[in-house]
C-alpha cells in the first residue's frame, strides 16, 4: 500500500497536506513547500474533476491535478474540501415560479441544496456555457448553474425562455 501510494505520488510530483493553521501545503520534489496553496479549476462547470491547477500566492501555479480520480484518496479529499469551502454554486433543477417576466425581479427556485429566492438585477445576468449550460447571477453575486437548459421540466424552460 505505501509502495502504491509513493508511487502515485510521485506520479504527481508533490505532496499536500494541512498545517496546523489549516492551511494547504504543498511539497515539492525539491522539498520545497508552499504554504496556503488554492485549487483552482480550469473548466468547474464541464469537467469538474479535470484540470485543477494548485497555485500559490500571485497565483503562480505550482502543482497540476489532471483528474482528481487518479490522485491518493487523502489528496483528493484535501482539495475536494478546499474546493467545497470556496466555491458555492447551486444547481438549479426547477424554476418554480418569478415575480415579473420584467427585471428587476423575483425568482423562487429548487436547487440541489434546497429550495430558495433570489433576485435577478438584470437579463445581462444569464450567460451562456456551452451549448446546454446557464449560469444566472443574482444580485448578491451568487452564481446559480443550470447544467441542461433543455432537460429542466416544461414549465421551468417556459420561464427561461421569456429571459433568454
Amino acid at each position: 500500500m505505501t509502495t502504491q501510494l509513493q508511487t502515485q505520488q510521485l506520479k504527481l510530483h508533490f505532496q499536500l497536506r494541512r498545517d496546523a493553521f489549516g492551511k494547504l501545503v504543498l511539497t515539492n520534489p525539491d522539498g520545497e513547500e508552499f504554504v496556503g496553496v488554492t485549487p483552482v479549476r480550469a473548466f468547474p462547470v464541464q469537467a469538474p474533476t479535470r484540470g485543477i491547477s494548485l497555485v500559490r500566492d500571485g497565483g503562480k501555479e505550482v502543482g497540476w491535478i489532471e483528474d482528481l480520480a487518479d490522485v491518493p484518496a487523502e489528496i483528493a479529499a484535501l482539495v475536494t474540501e478546499e474546493l467545497d469551502g470556496r466555491e458555492f454554486m447551486p444547481e438549479i433543477l426547477s424554476i418554480k415560479s418569478v415575480s415579473s417576466f420584467a427585471t428587476p425581479c423575483t425568482w423562487t427556485v429548487s436547487t440541489d441544496r434546497g429550495d430558495t429566492e433570489f433576485v435577478l438585477k438584470g437579463e445581462e445576468d444569464i450567460r451562456r456555457l456551452g451549448t446546454y449550460s446557464l449560469l444566472i447571477a443574482d444580485s448578491h453575486g451568487i452564481h446559480f448553474l443550470i447544467r441542461d437548459m433543455f432537460g429542466i421540466d416544461k414549465g421551468s424552460r417556459k420561464i427561461l425562455d421569456r429571459f433568454l
